[in-house]
């Protein structure tokens, strides 16, 4: 089969690996759909170290094309969708409930991390009756993609945040993961939902999926205008989305006393990342800082696309370019150079 790989630190392109084969309780899924995101662009780039000939990409759907003897309650040709996530449900730390950390840090983040990702004619799925979601006939796999990670790393941002019912709720960046936030911070009860963002196109999408202020850092001091905005008392709750230190030490400085910092980004450079000494209260501003990687497993994604089934979101105009498969390597460029507008590149694998 086809695969997109990376050959090592900023290096890419395409290779032939055979099919996987599934053990007992694993399954094979033909790839129709997949997206690009900024993470591959930061492990291309040396985010989580050297990768040598690893298949790039997390987030697609497919069909079933093979399962293992023990699965029971899928048929091959089933459309399903993966989570990013594909925990064991076995282990300490998902029996913690910290299934995203399956094994250990990070350790439910296999795809293109330490198993070859979806960015191939085939991919593998790992403890298959729980990490298979079968996709709703009323849902094409354009909408159903979004659920492997940006649905449910924005929602993940919401639930961190703690937000009160009628609370104020500040999202700092507007890029796929902080829409998903901006509209699932609306879903669980946000009052007022503030939305950080310089590029024209995604404040115009921050207000479409919710965002009742968008405030433009290019045109002045955010927190500034945040504490404005908020007579002076700063927000319930701030989510990171960007995965950068002027971001996050805005969120730091944006959140009141007893607020919560919720960290969604990916942080791809350097050693630290540092906590503004005085916004934090010197260590005693009662500030929670609560960072998190999205949960994996088959239950989360049926509610995730519940969502979309009932209306409650639509996903899909964070689709701003499309490519096909032999072309995810101009997809990722694009995403890594945020060139020509884009949000999310749509990659389709049909013939």
């Amino acid at each position: 089969m086809k695969c997109f790989v990376m050959k090592g630190l900023g290096e890419v392109g395409f290779m032939d690996k055979p099919v996987p084969t599934p053990g007992p309780n694993d399954a094979v899924v033909k790839t129709t759909r997949a997206l690009v995101c900024t993470s591959d662009v930061h492990t291309l780039r040396g985010g989580v170290g050297e990768r040598r000939d690893l298949t790039l990409g997390h987030e697609a759907v497919g069909v079933v094309a093979e399962l293992g003897g023990e699965v029971k309650g899928f048929r091959v040709g089933d459309r399903v969708l993966v989570g990013a996530i594909t925990p064991d449900f076995s282990c300490e730390n998902c029996q913690r409930g910290y299934t995203s950390q399956c094994r250990g840090l990070l350790g439910g983040w296999r795809y293109a991390n330490d198993k070859d990702g979806v960015f191939a004619e085939f991919f593998h799925v790992n403890d298959a009756r729980a990490n298979l979601t079968p996709i709703p006939d009323a849902i094409p796999d354009e909408a159903a993609v979004y659920c492997a990670d940006m649905m449910s790393t924005g929602l993940m941002g919401a639930e961190h945040a703690a937000i009160p019912p009628g609370g104020v709720v500040a999202v700092f960046a507007q890029g796929p993961v902080g829409l998903m936030a901006t509209a699932c911070a609306r879903l669980l009860g946000a009052g007022l939902v503030i939305a950080v963002e310089g590029v024209p196109k995604r404040r115009e999408l921050a207000r479409h999926f919710g965002a009742d202020v968008v405030v433009d850092p290019s045109r002045g001091d955010a927190v500034e205008e945040i504490l404005r905005l908020t007579d002076g008392v700063g927000v319930d709750s701030a989510i990171e989305c960007l995965g950068a230190q002027a971001t996050f030490e805005a969120c730091v400085e944006a959140t009141r006393p007893g607020g919560t910092i919720s960290v969604a980004g990916y942080f791809g450079h350097g050693d630290s990342v540092a906590i503004p000494r005085l916004a934090w209260g010197v260590g005693m501003g009662d500030k929670t800082i609560r960072t998190g990687l999205c949960p994996g497993g088959s239950l989360r994604m049926r509610r995730l696309l519940r969502l979309l089934e009932t209306g409650r979101i639509d996903p899909t105009p964070l689709t701003t370019h499309r490519f096909r498969f032999e072309e995810v390597g101009e997809a990722l460029r694009l995403m890594e150079t945020k060139a020509d507008g884009v949000v999310k590149p749509l990659i389709t694998f049909d013939a």
